[in-house]
């Protein structure tokens, strides 16, 4: 595990210790998952039922009608611990904020319905959390031959763009782009939130760095999805340079809600 922090802020150091009892909200936004989808929350809820408070199953418009009746039948199954909901922002970004203003629990785990998340990494993230961390965070790039059905461009310029902000951010961490993560839910309400596309997964990780938080790695596996499609387009991940220079050279008091102050 990498552990990488920037500052000491004082309103996240305070709060570094081991929760008594997580209550884990689970987002998991769904545009034409099916099989996917099931098999993720069947993990999900087998390995992580003490720990699991909800799961929040974020649907669009554009969810397909068939998503929407796995979606359901989870709902009907899981009574009170499944719940589906539709989102108002836009974009895979605003479903997450979305999600981010519903979550009820303690901590909020972010993850997608694909299984391009490896559901069953969800543990490791949970009881990496319970040591009191403020985001634990899955990397893709730890383990050799992690990447299964990766396109080999991408896999490259991942990389070099991996490499150049965790310089940029003084960090070692090895992969801040993929959105599975872990987060003490008091500091996910507590950032302005701006991305609403796929970039929104790197401002996951570089606010709460500029705003001192204690994040920790922990490898998984990664493999092409099975069923239904990419949305994020080839030449839209150069707009992830975006929100990493702008979060790094931006004044600390301007990555919060004004109710929450500044580090």
């Amino acid at each position: 595990m990498i552990l990488a922090s920037l500052t000491e802020a004082a309103e996240l150091s305070r709060t570094s210790q081991p929760p008594a009892a997580m209550r884990v909200s689970v987002l998991i936004p769904v545009m034409d998952e099916t099989c996917s989808l099931r098999e993720t929350v069947r993990i999900v809820l087998a390995e992580n039922a003490a720990s699991v408070h909800e799961i929040l199953i974020v649907v669009c418009v554009r969810t397909s009608p068939d998503a929407l009746q796995v979606c359901r039948e989870l709902e009907a199954a899981h009574p009170g611990l499944v719940r589906v909901r539709c989102q108002a922002r836009p974009f895979l970004g605003g479903a997450m904020q979305d999600g981010f203003e519903w979550a009820t629990g303690t901590h909020v785990l972010m993850m997608a319905s694909d299984l391009e998340t490896d559901p069953a990494s969800a543990r490791d993230l949970i009881r990496t959390a319970e040591q009191g961390y403020d985001v634990v965070t899955a990397s893709r790039w730890t383990t050799p031959g992690a990447f299964r059905g990766y396109d080999p461009l991408k896999r490259v310029l991942n990389w070099w763009f991996q490499k150049f902000f965790s310089l940029l951010y003084g960090v070692h961490l090895t992969d801040l782009t993929f959105g599975y993560r872990v987060f003490k839910a008091d500091l996910v309400k507590s950032i302005v939130w701006e991305e609403f596309r796929h970039p929104f997964l790197l401002e996951t990780m570089v606010k709460p760095l500029r705003l001192g938080a204690r994040v920790v790695e922990i490898p998984t596996t990664w493999k092409a999805r099975i069923e239904g499609e990419s949305h994020n387009t080839f030449w839209r991940n150069f707009v992830y340079f975006r929100p990493g220079l702008k979060a790094r050279f931006c004044k600390r008091s301007r990555l919060r809600k004004p109710a929450h102050g500044c580090a």
